[in-house]
Order: structure tokens, then C-alpha cells, then sequence
């Protein structure tokens, strides 16, 4: 899958059969009615092996999933739950040409008529573009369901990336696309604030895939990372503050990673350095752990915040 750079239909078939791509959907529509650390645990494991897998899984179950949960109608969770925990793949539709990891720089516009909403745009660098059904899209101020066949989005040609080969990143282009009032996740300008709160979440996912990249079996870094991962999941699932916790866990695996896999292909030698061994995949995959959902700096610019408020109080 990495040498092609595509996602085997049967592994995506696996998941859902297996009921790992609807962890906390309910059984009353069709998904596995787990937990959030069940989750954490299903994307750590699945990264063991691939993790352009694990982040589909991720994206899946920490993001879309959860938003449908908490902010969808009746109406939208009756039409939308049982797929995504049976059969569909969901994207999640942020960042744009212009504005990376900030996402008050947003140029996406939805101008209402009647009923309906008339969106133009562009989104950039989406996981799971290419195989989903379901987009939930930010026009900075309010959020969208899309579905796949709408008139008037486009699903612009894959990246050809370092890392996650397999896992599809596809930008997308929004021509008069026509939305419905009623596919509006949540209120009207809250659209941001959903989105920083899934992210806070999704940073735990990530951080989840990172520490499987530890292949040198550092012990003390590696159970940091780990009990760091779990404890910001923990505080999640008991409802208490976790943003502070959930920046350390995905910077710190992130940065661990990255330098362990480096090590992994200087301690092999000129073969870590060829494709005969996997290892230098995972240096490839893990780089992207420093970027995603949030880079290293606005990790530390959030930890850096948290800790001042904590000492100002």
C-alpha cells in the first residue's frame, strides 16, 4: 500500500466489519458503543503495523464520529451514525492554502439564500478525502455536512507525500456547492469552537500513533509517552480539563518518535537506509506527527498559555 500509495478496499472493509470505525457510536445505530480510551487503544494498536491505517481509524472515531455525536440532530444522527459505524468513511475539512494550523484565517465563504447555503472555496492536505462519503466542513464560523455527491465539490488529484502513503490527502474545491440548512452540524458561528474542541481531542489520537514509531524500544521514553497519552485520555473521558495534557502528549511522542526512528536507521547501518527493512517507512510516516493536527510550535504555544494561566492563578 505504501509503494502504491493507496489504501487496500479490504483493510477499510476490515475495520468496519471488525466495528472499529464506530468505537463510541451507540448500538442503536449499528456501532460498537465503546469508549473514548478504547479508541486510543484501537489506534495504538492498529499503528503498530500501519500507521496510514490507524489514521483513518483516527480521523474516523476522534473527529467526525464524536462531532455527530455531540452536536447532531436526531435527524442528522439517524442519517449519518449508521453509515460511518457500518460502511462510510468520514473527512474532516479545516485547513486551507493560506492558513495551515491557523484557523481563524479561513477564506471559505457560505452565503445563505433561503433555505440553502451557497459555499465557495478550497480546503487543502484532507486525510480520507479520496474514500469518504461524508465531509464536515468549516467555513471558519459555522460547520457543514456534506455529502460526497453534491453538486459542486470537487476532489482535486492525491499528494504524493513522504509518510501515510496509503492514507489519501486530497484538496478540495468548493464550485456554488449547495447546502442545505438542515446539514448545519451544532449553531450557526459556532463552527471554530467545534473545531478546536475536536482537535484538542484528536491530538490524543495522534499521539497514540506516534509512540508506536518507538521500534528501539526505548523503555523510559516509550512508557513516558505512553502513560502521557494515556493520562490526557483519562482526564478526557472524566470530563476534566485535558488541553494542556493532550499538547504534551502529541508533542513529546512527535518529537520522540522522529528522533528514535532516526537513531533505528543509524544503529542498522546502510541497509536501515533501503527499502529491505521497514524502518525507514516508519522514520517517513512518524515525520508527519510534528505537523498534523497541530505542529510542535502551536503544541508548545498552547502548553505555554496553559502553564501561565496556572501560575497566574
Amino acid at each position: 500500500m505504501d509503494e502504491d500509495s493507496a489504501m487496500d478496499a479490504d483493510v477499510i472493509s476490515a475495520l468496519f466489519q471488525q466495528g472499529l470505525m464506530g468505537m463510541e457510536i451507540g448500538a442503536e445505530y449499528g456501532g460498537t458503543g465503546s469508549t473514548f480510551f478504547s479508541s486510543i487503544l484501537v489506534i495504538e494498536e492498529l499503528a503498530k503495523v500501519d500507521p496510514s491505517v490507524s489514521v483513518l481509524c483516527d480521523i474516523q472515531n476522534t473527529l467526525i464520529n464524536t462531532l455527530l455525536m455531540n452536536l447532531g440532530t436526531e435527524e442528522q444522527k439517524e442519517r449519518y451514525l449508521p453509515r460511518l459505524a457500518c460502511d462510510t468513511v468520514g473527512s474532516f475539512c479545516l485547513s486551507e492554502a493560506e492558513s495551515g494550523s491557523d484557523a481563524f484565517s479561513l477564506k471559505t465563504k457560505a452565503e445563505k439564500q433561503k433555505d440553502y447555503y451557497i459555499i465557495n472555496g478550497s480546503k487543502m492536505w484532507i486525510s480520507n478525502a479520496e474514500h469518504a462519503g461524508v465531509f464536515l466542513g468549516y467555513r471558519g464560523i459555522t460547520c457543514f455536512i456534506v455529502d460526497r455527491d453534491t453538486e459542486g465539490l470537487h476532489i482535486g488529484r492525491k499528494e504524493n507525500k513522504l509518510g501515510l502513503r496509503a492514507s489519501s490527502t486530497c484538496p478540495l474545491t468548493f464550485d456554488s456547492m449547495k447546502v442545505h440548512e438542515k446539514n448545519i452540524l451544532g449553531k450557526v458561528g459556532h463552527g471554530y469552537k467545534y473545531a478546536i474542541g475536536m482537535l484538542n481531542g484528536g491530538r490524543i489520537g495522534i499521539a497514540a500513533q506516534g509512540l508506536q514509531h518507538q521500534i528501539a524500544h526505548v523503555a523510559t521514553q516509550l512508557e513516558a509517552a505512553r502513560l502521557l497519552t494515556y493520562n490526557a485520555a483519562r482526564l478526557k473521558e472524566a470530563g476534566r480539563p485535558f488541553i494542556k495534557e493532550a499538547c504534551m502528549a502529541k508533542y513529546f511522542t512527535a518529537e520522540v518518535a522522529t528522533l528514535t526512528t532516526s537513531k533505528c536507521i543509524e544503529w542498522m547501518g546502510g541497509v536501515g537506509f533501503t527499502k529491505d527493512y521497514p524502518i525507514e517507512k516508519y522514520y517517513r510516516d512518524c515525520k508527519i506527527g510534528t505537523i498534523y493536527e497541530g505542529t510542535t510550535n502551536i503544541q508548545l504555544s498552547t502548553m505555554a498559555k496553559m502553564i501561565d494561566k496556572e501560575y497566574d492563578g
